[in-house]
């Protein structure tokens, strides 16, 4: 059987099961899609914005369905009798239809007298642009929240009074807060009034939001104009005088050549070679070359050229200077009329202020969570530097070890929260073995022989390194935080600090209190300030020095591996972590003062306040500010060589 055979016996199927298939002609929705109907059956994006429009200001309540199936391709249009009906495939050559008005079903027939209408993606946009106002109508606040996300990212002037219409029955709160703010948004851009405008600006005085700067912005616009006397006009925004920074003398003068109101210069070595390409019997225009030894003696030269039509006239530099002497520049609002534009500017002005005053508390948390890393990573060394005065190389590998260990830990226990819980004694209990070990067997040796414990724990240190790579990789490994730490404390646009970042500046407080209460609560406190201050007469009391020695490098290197597994939530953990923090925590330990605890506390806070403030002055060369922070700390200890507070006692003297 041809296919024409079962098209024709389809149809007759059709006729003889659906003998009227009929819809309803009159109804008003199919009257206003008749009305644009070549215009959508076109499908042209240049010219369906009004019929998209119609239908959206229209008020019917079946347009929302329409929209929707115009822009799934579900629409079709009825070639004989002109007729829109929504439509589905059913095969090849058959579609099952419906009522535009109602949705009832017509019946299925075949659809070589159909035309599918097939939107592109510009006009499907610009149905979803209408459909946003029975989005914000929606029962479902989700999907009034898309509508609101909708307009955000492409606001039209129409979205403006389906806003305003859907506030009264709006009853979510936060719906209703994003709505009003939008809708204040939108009357920025599109109020029909200067005075709607002008308090739609005024209520956001002081705001901070993004969003809020880039409704403004655009209203403050301006563009560079000269005169030769300022004229009295609303629009000018402010007054420019050449050489200032903000208007160049030759950016000034460029303007003029631009508008006609002056002739175009010309560089000196251009005008230099247009005389040596006119030079006729030791001569220019009539100018012998000998006299050309002075710009005047050229200038002339060059008119005389000029002249002549040899060359294009251009401007000596009296004349340059003359034209900008002669001339006012002053700017103009482009952007709003000026009752707009000086509201707006007023707002911005106040906003920069605040903004400011925003950046400054933003820079201050970044460097005191800054400093709390810093704090994190030197406390263990105020222990092993500070009280024993022993320059440990390998400081840093112990904050690698503590990093790789919670890495282990995670490894085995899928669970972030509870693994980070188990690393953390873990961490300490690995460093703290290991800095026994090496106190044992590398250190106890070197007691007072400062550049021999240097050399030898470097060399630890960099076998540390080693090792590490040969175990792991030279590929970062992860050290995921848990869930509850995804994110950030978001106080404004501005300021906002990760919570990982604080969680890490609760731990070094923490690390803090254990701290004190260990040194002045515990007996190994005791024994440990007691070697401190004075080894001899802590022996003749009973206090073996040698076990205090190897407790409290221990103590230091626990706290070490601890501070690697906070620092690696934050940080890559790599073998060579540990080198990006021991120079940080050498500096905090000496600017604050050996082997004081409150001293290490003040010069983390210094050093990580002044890290942040030089990258904030150069945040393009983070080597330089390396650098900078260097030379600065150099210059401290020139000035106070013992620290912020000094320690004494035995780390002192040394």
């Amino acid at each position: 059987m041809t296919a024409a055979i079962r098209l024709f016996l389809t149809a007759l199927f059709c006729l003889a099961t659906l003998p009227g298939l009929t819809q309803d002609a009159d109804a008003p929705i199919q009257r206003l899609l008749q009305e644009h109907r070549e215009v959508i059956s076109e499908s042209s994006r240049r010219t369906i914005g009004p019929a998209i429009d119609a239908l959206a200001a229209s008020g019917l309540p079946e347009v929302r369905d329409v929209l929707n199936r115009w822009q799934a391709k579900e629409m079709w249009l009825n070639q004989g009798s002109g007729l829109f009906v929504f439509a589905e495939e059913i095969d090849r050559d058959t579609i099952r239809i419906f009522d535009v008005a109602d949705g009832s079903e017509i019946g299925t027939v075949a659809d070589n007298g159909y035309e599918q209408l097939k939107p592109n993606s510009g006009i499907r946009g610009l149905i979803g642009a209408a459909l946003v106002q029975f989005q914000l109508s929606d029962p479902d606040p989700v999907n009034r929240a898309r509508g609101l996300d909708a307009i955000e990212r492409d606001p039209e002037a129409s979205h403006l009074e389906a806003l305003r219409r859907s506030l009264d029955g709006e009853a979510d709160q936060t719906i209703l807060a994003r709505k009003m703010r939008l809708e204040r948004l939108l009357t920025i851009r599109f109020g029909q009034t200067d005075a709607e405008r002008i308090a739609a600006i005024e209520s956001f005085d002081g705001d901070l939001g993004v969003d809020v700067r880039a409704a403004l912005n655009p209203l403050v616009a301006t563009r560079l104009d000269a005169a030769e006397a300022l004229p009295d006009a609303p629009d000018i925004a402010r007054v420019l005088k050449p050489g200032d920074d903000d208007l160049p003398r030759d950016l000034a003068y460029a303007h003029l050549v631009e508008v006609g109101l002056a002739k175009p210069k010309i560089d000196r070595a251009a005008k230099r070679a247009a005389l040596v390409a006119n030079i006729d019997a030791g001569a220019v225009a009539g100018v012998q070359v000998a006299s050309l030894d002075d710009e005047a003696a050229r200038d002339m030269a060059y008119a005389a050229l000029a002249d002549q039509g040899v060359v294009e006239p251009v401007a000596t530099e009296a004349e340059t200077n003359a034209a900008l002497a002669t001339h006012v520049f002053f700017e103009r609002f482009v952007g709003a009329p000026p009752a707009v534009a000086l509201a707006a500017q007023d707002v911005l002005s106040g906003i920069e202020a605040k903004v400011g005053l925003n950046q400054a508390l933003d820079l201050g948390l970044d460097a005191i969570s800054l400093g709390s890393i810093y704090f994190l990573a030197a406390i263990g060394l105020a222990i092993t530097f500070g009280v024993m005065g022993v320059i440990n190389m390998a400081h840093g590998e112990f904050i690698m070890m503590g990093a790789y260990t919670g890495f282990l830990v995670q490894q085995i226990v899928p669970d972030y929260t509870l693994s980070i819980l188990l690393a953390l004694p873990l961490a300490f209990a690995v460093t703290f073995t290991a800095g026994v070990a090496m106190e044992r067997l590398v250190i106890r040796h070197l007691y007072h022989r400062p550049l021999e414990t240097l050399l030898a724990t470097f060399g630890i240190s960099i076998a540390l390194q080693q090792i590490a790579k040969n175990i792991f990789g030279t590929q970062a490994r992860p050290l995921t935080s848990p869930a509850w730490l995804d994110g950030s404390l978001v106080i404004n646009d501005i300021v906002s600090i990760s919570y990982i970042r604080i969680a890490i500046f609760v731990l070094a407080l923490l690390f803090l209190a254990l701290f004190l209460l260990v040194m002045n609560r515990t007996r190994l406190g005791l024994e440990v300030r007691a070697v401190t201050q004075n080894p001899r007469m802590a022996a003749s009391m009973g206090i073996n020095p040698d076990k205090i020695n190897m407790l409290t490098f221990g103590f230091g290197s626990g706290i070490a591996g601890i501070a690697g597994v906070a620092i690696g939530l934050y940080a890559k953990v790599t073998s060579e972590m540990g080198a990006d923090y021991i120079v940080q925590s050498f500096m905090t330990v000496v600017v604050g003062g050996v082997g004081n605890i409150w001293g290490t506390l003040l010069g983390a806070t210094l050093v990580g306040t002044l890290q942040k403030g030089i990258e904030w002055l150069n945040p393009s060369n983070t080597l330089a500010a390396q650098t900078y922070m260097i030379l600065f700390i150099i210059l401290f200890i020139q000035f106070r060589p013992r620290g912020i507070i000094a320690l004494k006692g035995r780390a002192a003297e040394a």
